[in-house]
C-alpha cells in the first residue's frame, strides 16, 4: 500500500482534497477533489460562476481555501512547488508604454532567468515576434492574451494552469493556441489545467475533464470514458435483448453493440439505417418498442449532466 501511495505523489501533478471556499456565509467552492497526473490536459468545465475560478486561484496562491488541502507534485511545499507553475488566470501587469519585448525583458530580469534568449523564443511561439515597438496600450484583447500566455511559458513551468485563455481570440488564433498547447504538452510535457467556455475547444484538448456546477465536483471523467459515453448509436428496447442481438449478427453483420439491463441494446453499426435494423427484427419476430438514434457532444453531455435547462 504505501509503494502504491508513493507511486501516486511520484505521477500526480496535482491533488486536491474536499477544498472548500467561503466568502462570508456564500460557500463558492464546497468540498471539491481533483487529482491531476503528470502530463495529462486537464478540462475544467463550467457555467460562469460555478467556482471554476476561485478553484485555480487557490491552486496558484491567489486566494486561501477555508477547508481543504492542496498538494503540488506530491509535496504540500506549495511556496516551493509554485514556484514551477505558469498561469493566465487574471490579465497580467504589463507596461502599458514598453514593447512586447521589453515587457517580458523585464520579467525575465525580475524571475532570474538567466537564458536571454527565451524571451525571443517565447515571443515566436505564441506569434508576437513582429510587433517591434509597438506599445502594450495598443494591443488588441486578443494580443494582450497571447503576450499574458508568452510570460506564462516563459520559466518553462511543470505545471501551466490556464482560466479562459482564448478570449478575445478570433477563430484563426484559437486554432493556432490550441496547436500551441497541443505542441508544448507533448515536447516538453507540461502539465496543462485550462477552463474554458468554448467547450467544442476543449473537446480537442483535454485527455481527462472535471464538471464543476455550484461550486461542487459533479464527476471526473477521462477524455476516452466519455467518448464512449457520447458515441453516437441507436438505442432499441426489446422485448428479447438476446435474440435481437443474435439478429443483429447473422442478418446485418453488425457484431459493435452492447446489451443493457431491461432489454436496451445499443447499436453502434449501421447507425444511418434505423428502419433496416427495426425491420430486421420485427419480421424474425422481435418486438421493438423503442428506436432512437442517441449521441452527444461535450456541450450537451455537460447540460444533460447538471440537470438540463434548469442549470444552464
Amino acid at each position: 500500500m504505501k509503494g502504491k501511495v508513493i507511486w501516486m505523489k511520484q505521477n500526480t501533478a496535482l491533488l486536491i482534497e474536499h477544498l472548500t471556499k467561503r466568502y462570508g456565509s456564500k460557500e463558492v467552492v464546497s468540498d471539491v477533489n481533483i487529482t491531476v497526473g503528470r502530463g495529462e490536459i486537464y478540462g475544467l468545465v463550467g457555467k460562469n460562476g460555478a467556482g471554476k475560478t476561485t478553484i485555480l486561484r487557490m491552486i496558484c496562491g491567489l486566494a486561501y481555501p477555508t477547508q481543504g488541502s492542496i498538494e503540488l507534485f506530491g509535496s504540500e511545499k506549495l511556496n516551493e512547488e509554485r514556484k514551477r507553475i505558469g498561469s493566465i488566470i487574471e490579465t497580467p501587469s504589463f507596461y502599458p508604454y514598453l514593447s512586447a519585448r521589453d515587457n517580458l525583458e523585464y520579467y525575465r530580469r525580475v524571475r532570474g532567468i538567466p537564458n536571454r534568449a527565451v524571451v525571443d523564443e517565447v515571443l515566436a511561439l505564441v506569434g508576437l515576434s513582429d510587433t517591434g515597438k509597438k506599445k502594450f496600450k495598443n494591443f488588441s484583447l486578443g494580443m494582450k492574451q497571447k503576450l499574458g500566455f508568452a510570460l506564462a511559458i516563459m520559466g518553462n513551468p511543470d505545471l501551466l494552469i490556464l482560466d479562459e485563455p482564448t478570449n478575445g481570440l478570433d477563430p484563426m488564433g484559437i486554432v493556432d493556441f490550441r496547436e500551441m498547447l497541443l505542441r508544448i504538452n507533448r515536447e516538453r510535457g507540461i502539465t496543462i489545467i485550462i477552463s474554458s467556455h468554448i467547450l467544442s475547444e476543449l473537446s480537442q484538448l483535454a485527455t481527462t475533464y472535471g464538471f464543476i456546477d455550484q461550486g461542487r465536483m459533479v464527476q471526473q471523467i477521462s477524455a476516452a470514458e466519455m467518448s464512449r459515453s457520447c458515441r453516437h448509436c441507436i438505442e432499441l428496447r426489446v422485448d428479447d435483448a438476446n435474440k435481437a442481438a443474435a439478429l443483429l449478427e447473422s442478418k446485418l453483420g453488425c457484431t459493435d453493440y452492447e446489451v443493457l439491463d431491461s432489454g436496451q441494446i445499443r447499436v453502434y453499426q449501421c447507425i444511418d439505417q434505423p428502419e433496416l435494423i427495426n425491420e430486421t427484427l420485427v419480421v424474425n419476430g422481435v418486438l421493438v418498442s423503442r428506436l432512437a438514434q442517441s449521441g452527444a457532444n461535450l456541450e450537451n453531455y455537460f447540460i444533460d449532466l447538471v440537470g438540463g435547462a434548469h442549470h444552464a
